[in-house]
């Protein structure tokens, strides 16, 4: 085809005219002016042509593509045109239909807990500190009293790392020695370490990986009265004034003497279940007063100064202030079970 002759034009005009929708229209441009269309293929014939009939008629088939490409174009913005003037008379905005809340994510529960402890510390005094996660034995045991081959260290289910003297952390309490280096002889020392620890534990009160809060004060005249206070008025600001607590004697390398402090069982209330293995006590923390070698690592002289420590784990203090009997759903990225902690309103900054 080399000329467009009137019929064909009408033809065009016509169905464009016919078409209601911009389906319809676009099929009309296939038709026409796609790689395979009427005008198209009238182009790509004019290389048989001689060069005079070739500039003569390609002039004349430009100018049809042109024109049929206008025509097309209009009747989209006409069809375009249209919806639109429908959708102004039939849709309304009806304001008594209730809107789509959106959803809002919100913190994980255990991030929930570790701010809300670090608040209650910063507002006791402390201040925050931090440790690698990759420790050095010297760190992570010698220097908190733990040498090589001390029966202790087998209680730490240590990961090792392809490192000579590396380990990752098993506990937050490196930091102790990290804080009392940073403050380089001066009183008082008082630090709270919040990190991640990790041990070879897996079950539903452990973790191989889990949270802890190290706690560390030095000064001159630190009584176990003063450990005991400090943590006795911690469980009460978390957990309420009704909470029980007990203080047992307990070993560890760092602190001497060393207590653990119990809470009453938040699945049972006291009463015994598997979550408190019968005694309706949990054990959430560990503490002491620091031992002489520590303090000595630290860089003070334990005959003029004393402290206390304590560990904190996060996730024991969340399964308690929570009502949890399996810290595992935790790290399961279950987001319905996460978002279920969006209802709970014991406490008001939870």
């Amino acid at each position: 085809m080399a000329l467009l002759d009137s019929n064909e034009w009408q033809d065009l005009s016509g169905k464009l005219a016919a078409a209601s929708t911009s389906v319809q229209v676009q099929e009309l441009r296939a038709e026409w002016i796609g790689r395979r269309g009427r005008i198209t293929l009238a182009l790509k014939a004019l290389s048989n042509l001689s060069p005079e009939e070739r500039r003569q008629q390609g002039q004349v088939l430009n100018a049809a593509r042109e024109q049929a490409t206008r025509l097309i174009d209009e009747r989209l913005e006409q069809l375009r045109q249209q919806e639109e003037d429908r959708q102004l008379l039939n849709e309304r905005l009806d304001m008594t239909i209730a809107g789509v809340e959106p959803k809002v994510g919100l913190l994980h529960p255990l991030t929930r807990v570790r701010r809300l402890l670090e608040d209650l510390f910063l507002r006791m005094g402390f201040s925050l500190a931090y440790g690698p996660e990759i420790e050095t034995t010297w760190y992570n045991f010698e220097a908190l009293n733990i040498p090589e081959n001390h029966p202790a260290r087998d209680m730490q289910d240590t990961f090792f790392v392809d490192l000579p003297g590396m380990v990752l952390r098993t506990h937050t309490s490196p930091v102790q020695i990290r804080g009392m280096e940073a403050a380089a002889g001066s009183l008082p020392v008082k630090i709270i370490a919040p990190g991640r620890v990790f041990r070879r534990d897996d079950d539903a009160t452990h973790a191989p990986m889990f949270h802890q809060i190290e706690g560390l004060v030095v000064d001159r005249g630190i009584t176990l009265g003063d450990l005991k206070g400090t943590l006795v008025a911690m469980a009460t600001e978390l957990l309420g004034a009704s909470i029980g607590t007990r203080f047992r004697p307990s070993y560890f390398p760092f602190t001497e003497p060393s207590v653990e402090m119990d809470v009453t069982c938040a699945a049972c209330g006291g009463t015994g279940c598997r979550t408190c293995k019968g005694t309706g006590w949990v054990e959430i923390l560990g503490s002491g007063l620091v031992h002489p070698v520590v303090l000595q690592n630290g860089g003070y002289d334990p005959q003029e100064v004393s402290g206390f420590a304590f560990g904190l784990g996060i996730e024991r203090l969340a399964m308690r202030i929570f009502g949890l009997d399996d810290l595992r759903p935790l790290y399961q990225n279950d987001l319905e079970y996460l978002m279920a902690f969006d209802r709970y309103t014991g406490r008001p900054m939870l």
